[in-house]
This record gives structure tokens, sequence and C-alpha cells, in this order.
């Protein structure tokens, strides 16, 4: 090849644009982000990072083209970033409680003046908060205690299940496996307090600027593509996936087993979803000190057309 041969295709090859791969920004030490993982491994096809993270590292990190939370998160960022826009709920989770009947616990009344093992000013106080609200108690009937996670035994000292077990605390209440190794913990002496007043909505989120980009939207609508396909077999056929699943979150798949029916697996924007985190925010706004947000403010936050994009390519 001659010499300007050579200098042009170099110089062609500079200036050919190429598209980043796409990155998303997730909590690998929860359950809910466990669907991302199968899409990318089975059903997208084209190059994707997922990375430690959440819906802050939108803004946190330019290269950051989508994050996943849980609505308490997504309401606190989209306070102060108003860019932000969730395109998808990846998980619906039904949170438990789990208490120590030796602590005098028969029912949920019976955890006015406990201490309970929840994170504060996260999903899993707001879902205390709501639940005991049914049955006429406030926050200060009872004592919110911070602890840590567990996602397998054994459980560190200051994690809630292990809290548990020792009877610093008298009950947990939050998100998966804690709920159910804290139950294991304690064996006979466990009461579970399930219920279908509050669910997490977990969701998948991007900005209003990548959505406007031409060659990112596509990229971002092939992967919720994928992620539809995934969610399918979750919900249709979970043994296919539950392996994978519970060693991406470094727990054993008998425990992700045992806590899979808490789990609605969805690949949808839930037509309530507006109206939940109206109620939510109050919570959020209160935590933040910062006034709640309207209808009207809560409405912008919610993208439904890339779904129904995925949709239309999923059917090709």
């Amino acid at each position: 090849m001659h010499l300007a041969q050579v200098f042009w295709s170099g110089l062609l090859l500079l200036s050919t644009p190429t598209l980043a791969a796409l990155k998303v920004a997730s909590n690998l030490e929860v359950l809910e982000w466990t669907p991302e993982l199968i899409a990318k491994e089975d059903y997208y096809n084209e190059t994707v990072s997922i990375v430690n993270g959440g819906i802050p590292s939108l803004s946190s990190d330019p290269s950051v083209d989508l994050g996943a939370n849980s609505e308490t998160q997504l309401l606190r960022q989209y306070a102060t970033h108003k860019n932000l826009r969730t395109v998808l709920t990846t998980a619906e989770v039904y949170y438990r409680i789990v208490a120590s009947k030796k602590k005098g616990i028969a029912k949920l009344e019976d955890l006015k003046g406990k201490r309970i093992g929840a994170f504060p000013s996260t999903s899993s106080e707001y879902f205390v908060q709501t639940f005991l609200a049914t049955v006429g108690l406030t926050p200060s009937d009872y004592t919110i205690v911070a602890g840590g996670a567990c996602l397998k035994e054994p459980c560190g000292a200051n994690t809630f299940p292990a809290m548990l077990k020792r009877g610093t605390i008298d009950a947990i209440g939050m998100w998966e496996p804690s709920v159910q190794l804290g139950a294991e913990a304690i064996g006979d002496d466990a009461i579970i307090f399930e219920q279908t007043i509050y669910r997490e909505i977990y969701n998948l989120a991007t900005t209003a600027e990548k959505l406007a980009d031409p060659a990112k939207r596509r990229e971002i609508v092939a992967f919720v593509a994928a992620l539809v396909k995934a969610e399918d077999v979750f919900r249709s056929d979970p043994e296919k996936v539950v392996d994978r699943a519970a060693a991406a979150v470094k727990t054993n798949a008998t425990l992700f087993r045992e806590v899979w029916p808490v789990h609605r697996w969805t690949a949808r924007n839930p037509l309530d979803i507006v109206d939940v985190m109206l109620e939510e925010d109050k919570y959020v706004a209160r935590a933040d000190r910062r006034t709640a947000m309207t209808r009207d403010v809560l409405e912008t936050l919610v993208d439904r057309t890339l779904l129904a994009d995925a949709l239309k390519l999923g059917e090709k």
C-alpha cells in the first residue's frame, strides 16, 4: 500500500464516528438488578457494561446511560435533577417484616415500643411507616435502628439478621434476602408479616438528553427490549435463570428461590406510578427538608414512549 493510501485510510478511521458501549449503573448487591444481567448475556446483541451504582450515577458520571434504583431514590434525585426520566419498572417487590415472638410480638400492633431494623430515609423506612400506619402506629411509637443488609450466611455482626438473632433489634423491615435470613436466624421464634399495602417500584432511568440523542436512544431501546425478554423468563421459567441470578449477587440459589415469590418481575410502566410517587414524595421531602413535588412535576419524570418503542422492536 502506498504511503498516501495509508495516510488517507488512517484519517478515515479517525473521522469515522464510533458509538460508545451502553453503560448501566445498578446496585449490584440487591436482587432486583439481576434481570439486567440476563438481558446482557442472553438477549442484547451490542456491548453493554453494568457497573455498581444507581440513579445518582447519571448525574455524577456522564458516561452512564441508565441507572436503576427504587422509587425512593428516584424521587430524591429527581428533586434536584429534573432531566431524569424513568423509562421502565423492572421489579415490584412487596417488602415483609420479620419479628421475634420472644419479644411478645404476635400481631403487627405488638411492634409498638419495639426496635425495628431498617434503613433510614429509604424505601425500607418508608415501608415500615406505611405498613404500621395501617394499625394506627406512628413513627413515635417505635424506634428505627440502622444496620446492614446480608446476602447470605454467615451474616456480619452489624447486619440486621445477626442483630435480630442477638436480640438487639426486635424486627426487620426491608428488601430481601435480609428478612428471610432474619427469619432463618431465629427459627421457630420468627413471625413474618406479609402485606400488599406497599411495593418497591424498582426503576430504570435515564436523562432527557440521552433520550433526545437518536443514536443513544436506539441503544437504550434495544437494551430495554432485551430486558423485556429477560423479565419474561424470570416470570415464566425462573429455573432457567435463578442460579445465575443468585451468583450475580453472591447469594445462594436456595435462598433466592425462597424469596422469589415476593418479587413481581415486570417490564412495564405501572399505571399508578405517579399516584404512588406523589404520596411517597411527602416522606422523601420531609427527610430531605424540601417541598414535596406536585403531580405536574412528577408526570414529567415518567417517559412511556421508550418502552413502547422497545415493545415494537421486540415484535420484529
